[in-house]
């Protein structure tokens, strides 16, 4: 059910950009993608109020430094 629900919202986002003008899906576009900044820095954070959280950022960042 998600990947349909997913799928058909791909399809009316694509349709929207094709039909409107840069003016008019582009705030809602950096709107979205604000929010998803705003998200991860609201998890980051809380997960450095505890110890755990911190050790688990520093693996993940330890993690991602030897990819």
């Amino acid at each position: 059910m998600r990947d349909k629900t997913h799928l058909e919202f791909i399809e009316r986002w694509a349709d929207f950009i094709k039909n409107k003008s840069q003016s008019e899906w582009r705030p809602k576009f950096n709107e979205f993608i604000d929010a998803q900044f705003d998200i991860a820095k609201r998890f980051r954070d809380n997960m450095e109020k505890t110890e755990q959280g911190r050790e688990n950022l520093k693996n993940v960042i330890e993690w991602r430094k030897k990819r």
